[in-house]
């Protein structure tokens, strides 16, 4: 990388680029490499496999899709791709397969480039860089660093253009070296959040300490509502006469009302109808997805059956 990017796009990154990435890449590596300790066990070589070096970290390839207005560049997403290190080539019908998905589900998105993972670019890259040109004609690569270093500040995350200089006489493409934001929408930081507080500190599995996060939050809203209800029937006893009333601590009532948010507002009933017919049509959306999905495999094992008679039946009139 012999310069910095001299092109002005502004890249701005989501985190969910990022989560996708490192989840590819975390999957992978437990495929392919199971744990030693396991291993070791099925083959009864304790010895060996504890003193063999560790095997090469995987590469994972995927594309990135966002938008593009003017000289600003957002990358929103991104899928996995399927690519053979051996020929350096892409499947192309996989990749126009997810291509025709995703433009179902986010018709503004286009593909502005691809990932991979690794310390740094790769001459062999470039062949997946010229091989997506076709579909846009300046992708972008992001490289993402898997290996830890706590010693680093920034974010193992490297995004790349590519340029056209003359060396030694011929044109070649290079990679060089873009600066980028971290962008973030409400959601994206609630779910950042979420993770960076499931992150296990103490041996325990993440579901370990989910299992206890919710446990914690279902014991404060317990506790809420049984001190609300001591409240609710002291203030109705008052109001009966069963008990004297005092001022002071109606005052307080009063004042611990006004500042809870005002719910019964116009604006808040309409947002929370939008949020509620979302959820419920998230929820619709997946009972039809997993009833069609059921029913495209009983027609499957329909039609196998029906195949299998109609070979049978015209062996049969042939005899």
């Amino acid at each position: 990388m012999a310069s910095s990017s001299s092109s002005g796009l502004t890249f701005k990154l989501h985190p969910l680029v990022i989560v996708n990435i490192s989840d590819h890449y975390t999957r992978v590596k437990s495929q392919m490499h199971p744990p030693i300790a396991a291993h070791a066990n099925n083959n009864g070589n304790d010895a060996d496999a504890a003193t063999s070096p560790p095997p090469p970290a995987p590469r994972v390839y995927g594309c990135v899709i966002g938008v593009q207005r003017g000289r600003t560049v957002e990358i929103f997403n991104s899928f996995e791709l399927l690519y053979d290190p051996s020929s350096h080539s892409l499947d192309r019908s996989f990749l126009e397969k997810k291509q025709e998905l995703y433009k179902k589900v986010f018709p503004h998105f286009y593909i502005l480039g691809w990932y991979s993972t690794g310390s740094d670019a790769q001459e062999s890259d470039m062949h997946i860089h010229k091989a997506l040109m076709d579909i846009n004609e300046s992708p972008v690569y992001v490289l993402l660093n898997p290996s830890i270093n706590h010693a680093q500040k920034d974010l193992p995350v490297t995004i790349f253009e590519s340029e056209l200089h003359v060396i030694d006489g011929i044109p070649q493409l290079i990679f060089v070296r873009s600066s980028y934001t971290i962008e973030t929408v409400e959601a994206e930081r609630i779910s950042v959040d979420h993770v960076a507080h499931l992150k296990p500190s103490d041996g325990g599995s993440a579901a370990t300490q989910l299992a206890a996060h919710l446990t914690g939050i279902h014991s404060a809203i317990k506790m809420l509502n049984s001190r609300i209800r001591v409240l609710h029937h002291y203030l109705l006893a008052m109001q009966k006469g069963d008990i004297p009333c005092e001022n002071s601590l109606l005052r307080q009532v009063s004042s611990l009302l006004r500042r809870l948010p005002a719910i019964e507002s116009e604006k808040f009933q309409d947002d929370f109808l939008m949020e509620y017919n979302d959820t419920l049509l998230i929820t619709y959306l997946a009972m039809f997805t997993n009833c069609s999905s059921t029913m495209n495999e009983l027609v499957d094992k329909f039609n196998t059956a029906y195949d299998r008679h109609s070979r049978r039946g015209g062996r049969t009139a042939f005899m």
